[in-house]
């Protein structure tokens, strides 16, 4: 089990969240509680860089909706990046990949993931 991890940072135009490791029922609430004490704004968007999350449940996708809120009442835009190929795949069923921007980012292990 890997633990999860949360990385913010700063940019000059906006805020990037890294998130790595396991993002399930135990530690989904952690993440939201980062995601919900961000500033964010219209000239402060959110991108939520996935490129080292090596597993997420429904907990996480929960997780992910709540950053989507929390942008969307401050106005902000959200942006997926770097998402691995299982979470692609759940965002597409669910059609939660209508609902994010995703981009892939420079992640090479996720490379691809879009056609997996």
């Amino acid at each position: 089990m890997n633990p999860l991890t949360t990385t913010v940072q700063e940019t000059g135009t906006g805020t990037v969240l890294r998130v790595a490791g396991e993002l399930d029922y135990s530690t989904a609430a952690e993440l939201r509680q980062v995601v919900t004490g961000l500033t964010l704004g219209p000239d402060r968007p959110l991108v939520l860089d996935l490129g080292r999350l090596d597993f997420c449940d429904s907990s996480g996708i929960t997780a992910f909706i709540v950053a989507r809120n929390h942008a969307t009442a401050a106005q902000a835009r959200i942006t997926l990046v770097n998402v691995p190929g299982p979470v692609l795949r759940v965002l597409h069923v669910t059609g939660l990949d209508q609902v994010f921007t995703l981009e892939p980012g420079t992640d090479k292990r996720n490379r691809g993931a879009a056609g997996s």
